[in-house]
């Protein structure tokens, strides 16, 4: 007399399952899907901010030359940042603008910021009643000789706008990014000969 063999219930069921592929493409789908759209979320944000940053270059060039013109009043220039701000905002809508214009007696004093001393004993330090140029007559030697505003004739202007937006996609966490991003753009343009520049007073360093 053969025994009946016992067989567990379920077999059959795991058998029909494990031939059943109909799932596999959308199981598929939930283990790359989030690398997928992290990915996408990543050349969006990147290609976004190329965009904004382009725009706003573009418009910092031309407000910049129209600073720098003879006819350029403090009432033009804030009309010209205005013209900044709303152009980049078509864009960048809920970004905030902030402004600057460092005014410096030459190119080599934009670039090497601080005020000229003679070095007489040549300690490299400005001291011992050395004289200094006094570009923004503050009576002290400063690491940056620039004055804040546009300047006057034939001074060199930096004009600097930094823009700060949050990002549009919820991602930067998942990277380690900030949510807030910050830019900034500048030019260097000389203002038109309109008049004699002035001269920079002298000091002497203690």
């Amino acid at each position: 007399m053969k025994r009946a063999v016992s067989r567990w219930p379920g077999r059959g069921l795991l058998r029909a399952l494990r031939r059943d592929k109909r799932g596999v493409t959308v199981l598929e789908f939930a283990f790359v899907a989030p690398v997928l759209i992290l990915i996408l979320m990543f050349l969006f944000d990147t290609a976004y901010y190329l965009y904004a940053r382009a725009i706003l270059s573009g418009e910092v060039q031309a407000a910049g030359r129209a600073s720098a013109l003879e006819t350029a009043t403090q009432a033009n220039r804030d009309a010209l940042d205005g013209v900044v701000e709303a152009s980049v905002k078509r864009l960048v809508a809920g970004g905030d603008f902030s402004f600057s214009r460092m005014a410096y007696k030459s190119y080599g004093r934009a670039q090497s910021k601080a005020e000229a001393f003679v070095d007489g004993n040549g300690d490299g330090i400005c001291n011992n009643n050395e004289t200094f140029d006094d570009a923004n007559g503050n009576n002290v030697r400063d690491l940056d000789s620039g004055v804040t505003g546009q300047g006057g004739a034939k001074d060199v202007t930096i004009y600097t706008v930094t823009l700060r937006y949050n990002r549009i996609f919820p991602m930067a966490y998942l990277l380690g990014w900030s949510q807030q991003v910050t830019m900034a753009s500048s030019t260097i343009l000389r203002n038109q000969p309109f008049d004699k520049q002035s001269e920079p007073l002298t000091g002497n360093c203690i």
